[in-house]
């Protein structure tokens, strides 16, 4: 069997197409900016905020966690999720620098 095209690049490169591949949805945009909003974890909250059913949040939910984008702790009967922070401070620190090399640059293109 031969290698798959994520062997091609580096760690870092996959970790953020896996990063921006889980932020491809809108309802998993909608969930981040909630955990953000409120500011600290939720435990159930976010069916009631989203148009969506439950089952539907929870596998949006897991696409966030296993790209490391929120934490869940379980807690009595309940996973309560919040921001992981160190993975916000990577896309954070590659958008940045994109940002910067483009405000560096002179000349325009296209």
């Amino acid at each position: 069997m031969g290698a798959s095209k994520s062997d091609h690049f580096s760690e870092k490169q996959n970790t953020l197409a896996t990063m921006a591949k889980a932020l491809g949805h809108p309802a998993r945009i909608a969930i981040i900016e909630f955990l953000l909003k409120t500011e600290s974890c939720i435990c159930g909250d976010i069916v009631n905020e989203l148009p969506l059913a439950q089952p539907t949040i929870s596998q949006h939910l897991k696409e966030l966690k296993n790209a490391d984008l929120i934490k869940g702790s379980v807690e009595g009967n309940a996973i309560c999720y919040c921001i992981n922070e160190k993975a916000m401070e990577k896309l954070q620190h590659y958008f940045g620098n994109i940002v910067n090399k483009l405000e560096k640059r002179k000349t325009t293109c296209c």
